[in-house]
């Protein structure tokens, strides 16, 4: 049954609205891959803020093109999906690279990240960086050391004059010599 124009028009400008809405495109092989795995993804993407649509290669063509993306070269041959990532890129790849390795039939294709393009190596790395949080705490963390060095720097100076000041009144209070 052949798409009416009308309708390919609507698909366009879903994948725009989605293509605008993300910072990162995950583009997937998927054929052979059951409807349950697929079930599974999407959960998955959707906890870290992410979707996964099956696309007409065509359509998203277009749409990638209308949205002054880079279509990479061979991206769209055979059957094609894509993970958008909102925020978290590194946890939308992770997901679909673990999918890519549990089953043989899905194979990572590349990614757009932001205009940039990725090949299916370079989305593996990024797969393996660690969730957003945990690079924020890391980040926030390197960023309170050196003041806590100094804070401590300074709290250990100031004991130490207190100490000195404290030792120098007892010596005094026991060499004052008593009016008897």
């Amino acid at each position: 049954m052949a798409i009416t124009r009308e309708k390919k028009r609507e698909l366009v400008e879903e994948y725009s609205r989605l293509l605008e809405s993300s910072r990162g495109h995950v583009l997937v092989q998927y054929s052979g891959v059951t409807v349950k795995d697929l079930q599974n993804l999407r959960a998955k993407l959707r906890e870290v803020g992410g979707e996964f649509h099956i696309v007409k290669n065509s359509l998203m063509s277009l749409a990638m093109q209308e949205a002054g993306l880079e279509v990479p070269e061979g991206s769209f041959d055979g059957t094609t999906a894509i993970g958008f990532a909102r925020d978290d890129i590194p946890a939308v790849a992770k997901a679909i690279v673990d999918l890519a390795k549990e089953v043989e039939s899905v194979a990572v294709k590349g990614a757009i990240v932001e205009g940039h393009l990725y090949n299916r190596k370079q989305v593996e790395h990024l797969a393996e960086l660690p969730p957003l949080p945990v690079v924020q705490a890391q980040f926030l963390g390197l960023l309170q050391a050196p003041g806590r060095r100094v804070a401590s720097t300074v709290a250990a100076s100031v004991r130490q004059v207190l100490n000195v000041l404290k030792a120098y009144s007892e010596t005094e209070a026991t060499t004052v010599p008593s009016e008897a």
